[in-house]
């Protein structure tokens, strides 16, 4: 059945994270990575505050636009209290246990000069800068854990340039390729932008983004962009039937979710519908009639949202 929204205007809009104590958070990735809070909004009935985090230098892919209008905001979930609470930890989803989600990776003009910055600032980091050609990466922790890649092609130069930052990607394990990339590319119409075969680690990643090409891009191409998501296959895992990556929203938690901003939020969720996805929350459950929740085949929390920038619904 056809419906009156369009795949093709669909953006990556954000990803979810909790965090402890939003002062320290907010400060991270605003001094450290120049972003900027472009949106706050409070819900004292639930006592949480969300911070919506973006690259808005003139320099900025999405400079200036509303923040449903973007790809790669990143959310910052603050449940009030957890800040005074010496027992509330976050999971990153890279321990032993609970492993699931495992890093942003923002790119930058010159690794090298990134991470001199950023451990100057007393950011820790895991290891060395590693070569992987034609890329350089580095891995750092956020106040909370959760692990931030830098990524640039070669090292790169002596100084580093803020304002030229993009938040590339979120990467995420998967358990079955198939029916990973089948819901991203069918239900979500996402494009297989590039995809890295690694036998020697027994591991695949596949590269996503809106706005593709009908054939896969060259891997340099994947820094000037933002919206992406990352896949991670460990070869295996589909074969054994009592494995489970942990989705975050469970406990422990940790991140919450990818969100699409889509250009018809009811045709949207109508063509879900009829695509018999797996729903965490329809529009017309709950309070909160703006929103909607579907699960992808690990049971990571999509949210839809209505781009304002397309059509106006909830003035955010």
């Amino acid at each position: 059945m056809a419906h009156a929204t369009n795949t093709s205007k669909y953006k990556l809009n954000h990803t979810m994270l909790r965090v402890k104590d939003p002062k320290v958070s907010v400060k991270f990735y605003e001094e450290n990575f120049g972003m900027k809070v472009i949106s706050k909004r409070d819900f004292e009935e639930a006592k949480f505050t969300l911070y919506f985090l973006a690259f808005d230098s003139p320099k900025a892919v999405s400079h200036g636009k509303n923040w449903t209008d973007r790809e790669s905001v990143l959310e910052l979930t603050h449940n009030w209290g957890t800040e005074s609470d010496p027992e509330y930890k976050i999971n990153n989803g890279n321990g032993e246990e609970n492993k699931g989600f495992s890093l942003i990776t923002i790119s930058v003009d010159s690794v090298r000069a990134a991470v001199k910055k950023l451990k100057y600032n007393g950011v820790k980091f895991h290891g060395e800068i590693v070569q992987h050609p034609p890329f350089s990466t580095a891995v750092c922790d956020d106040p909370d854990g959760y692990w931030v890649q830098i990524m640039g092609r070669g090292e790169g130069g002596e100084t580093t340039d803020p304002e030229t930052y993009r938040f590339k990607d979120t990467m995420l394990r998967v358990k079955d390729p198939e029916k990973s990339l089948q819901f991203y590319r069918s239900v979500l119409g996402l494009s297989l932008l590039h995809t890295i075969e690694m036998p020697e680690a027994q591991a695949n990643l596949y590269f996503f983004g809106y706005r593709g090409s009908t054939t896969e891009v060259a891997p340099e191409q994947l820094l000037e962009r933002e919206g992406g998501v990352g896949l991670i296959w460990n070869y295996g895992t589909e074969k054994d039937e009592s494995f489970k990556y942990h989705n975050g929203n469970n406990q422990p938690q940790g991140f919450g979710h990818l969100c699409v901003s889509v250009d018809d939020l009811d045709a949207a969720c109508a063509r879900f519908e009829d695509l018999q996805v797996n729903w965490k929350k329809r529009l017309t459950d709950g309070r909160m009639k703006s929103v909607a929740f579907i699960l992808d085949p690990d049971e990571y929390w999509i949210e839809i949202i209505q781009n304002e920038g397309l059509k106006k619904r909830e003035g955010w």
